[in-house]
C-alpha cells in the first residue's frame, strides 16, 4: 500500500505541491494549553516523566493546528539522567546538571543497557501517541545529537560558547572522547526503544554543532550522526532519520551522505535559496523560517514564509523554522503562517 503520510513521503524523496508542516517546539510556553498541562504536572521534569500529560501536550498542537507531524514532549537531558547525571531545572534559568570532568566523572555514569529503568516513562508516552494521533499524523521521536548533550554534561549547564566542553576536548581528548562514546551508544539504545514504541521518525538535534570549528566539525558533530543513523538503519531500515546541525551554515552542503540520514534540516543562518542549490539536491530539507516571525507576524511572515516554500518547491521539503518557536510567540501567527504554506 502506498505511503499516504505527507511527511513520510517527503522523507522518502518525493517532491509534493504542498509541504508538508510541523514546528520545533510546537508543544511548548506559548500555548495556554500547555501552560496549564505544566501547570498541573508540577514542575517540568514531571511533565516529561507523565506519559499522559506528556502526550497530552504533545497532541495540542495537533488539536490546534493539524500539523502534519507531532514530536515527542521530552528534553535532550533525560538520557544524560538515566545514565547517572543529576538533573534538575531552575525556574527562569534553565537546566543544571552535576558535572563531567576527568576519568572519575566519566565512571560514575551507569551502562547504557540500564538507561530504561529511567526512561520507560518516555516509551510509554509514545505508545500513547502512537494510538492517539490522527491516522495522517506522522510521530518523530528523537535524541539530542552526542556533542551537544556532551556540552551539558560537561558545563552543568547551557553556555554561551559551550567553553568547558571545548576546554574539556582539548585537555583530556580520551575522557571527551569516552564520553561522547557513551552518549552515542545510549543515544542508540534509546532511539531503538523509541522506535520500538511507535516513532515512525527519529530527529537528531545538534543544536551547538555550529561552534565545533575544521576537523572537530567532522569528528564530534557528523561522525557520532553517522555512526547513530547507521546503527538505526541497519536495525529499522524503514526508519527515517533527520539531522539537525544547528550553526554548520556552508558545511550543510554534503551531510546527506556523509551522516547517511534522510533530511537535513536548516537553521535560518543560511538563505533558502543557497539550500536548494547545495543542499536539497542530496535529498529532502526541513526549514527553515526564523523563528522571530512567529512573535512579529504581519506581512513580513507571509513574505518570508512564500520565500521558503518557493526556494524549496522543486525538490522534497518538510516547512518548519530554522530553530524552535519561542515562548513569546504568537498562536495566531503559527496558523498564519500554516494557512500561508498551505495556500488557505
Amino acid at each position: 500500500m502506498p505511503q499516504q503520510k505527507t511527511i513520510l513521503r517527503a522523507l522518502a524523496g518525493e517532491t509534493l505541491p504542498t509541504p508538508p508542516i510541523w514546528m520545533m517546539r510546537q508543544a511548548g510556553r506559548y500555548l495556554p494549553e500547555y501552560k496549564a498541562t505544566r501547570a498541573q504536572a508540577g514542575d517540568f521534569l514531571s511533565l516529561c516523566y507523565n506519559p499522559e500529560l506528556a502526550a497530552e501536550v504533545t497532541l495540542q498542537p495537533i488539536r490546534r493546528y493539524g500539523f502534519d507531524a507531532a514530536i515527542l514532549f521530552a528534553d535532550i537531558l533525560l538520557l544524560p539522567q538515566a545514565l547517572g547525571a543529576d538533573l534538575w531545572f531552575v525556574t527562569g534559568e534553565g537546566p543544571r546538571l552535576s558535572t563531567i570532568t576527568d576519568q572519575a566523572g566519566l565512571d560514575k555514569l551507569g551502562p547504557v543497557d540500564e538507561i530504561d529503568a529511567v526512561l520507560s516513562p518516555v516509551y510509554e508516552t509514545v505508545k500513547i501517541l502512537s494510538r492517539e494521533l490522527p491516522a495522517d499524523t506522522t510521530l518523530i521521536g528523537f535524541a539530542g545529537a552526542p556533542w551537544t548533550v556532551a556540552t551539558y554534561m560537561i558545563a552543568g549547564q547551557g553556555t554561551p560558547d559551550q567553553g568547558p566542553a571545548h576546554a574539556l576536548k582539548n585537555e583530556n581528548r580520551p575522557v571527551f572522547e569516552a564520553l561522547l562514546a557513551k552518549i552515542t551508544a545510549g543515544t542508540i539504545h534509546y532511539l531503538s526503544r523509541q522506535i520500538d514504541a511507535g516513532a515512525e521518525v527519529v530527529k537528531l538535534f545538534d543544536s551547538w554543532a555550529g561552534s565545533l570549528q575544521g576537523e572537530d566539525f567532522a569528528k564530534y558533530a557528523v561522525e557520532p550522526a553517522r555512526e547513530i543513523t547507521a546503527a538505526l538503519k541497519a536495525k529499522y531500515p524503514h526508519i527515517p532519520v533527520i539531522a539537525f546541525p544547528r550553526g554548520a551554515g556552508h558545511r550543510y552542503e554534503g551531510l546527506h551522505a556523509a551522516i547517511g540520514a534522510d533530511c537535513i534540516a536548516l537553521d535560518d543562518g543560511v538563505t533558502p535559496n543557497w539550500a536548494a542549490g547545495h543542499v536539497q539536491i542530496d535529498g529532502c530539507v526541513q526549514g527553515n523560517l526564523a523563528s522571530r516571525h512567529m512573535v512579529t507576524g504581519g506581512k513580513d511572515l507571509i513574505r518570508e514564509t512564500r520565500k521558503v516554500v518557493q526556494a524549496f518547491s522543486n525538490g522534497p521539503h518538510i516547512f518548519n523554522l530554522g530553530h524552535g518557536i519561542t515562548p513569546d510567540a504568537d498562536p495566531a501567527n503559527v496558523q498564519l503562517m500554516i494557512d500561508t504554506v498551505r495556500g488557505i
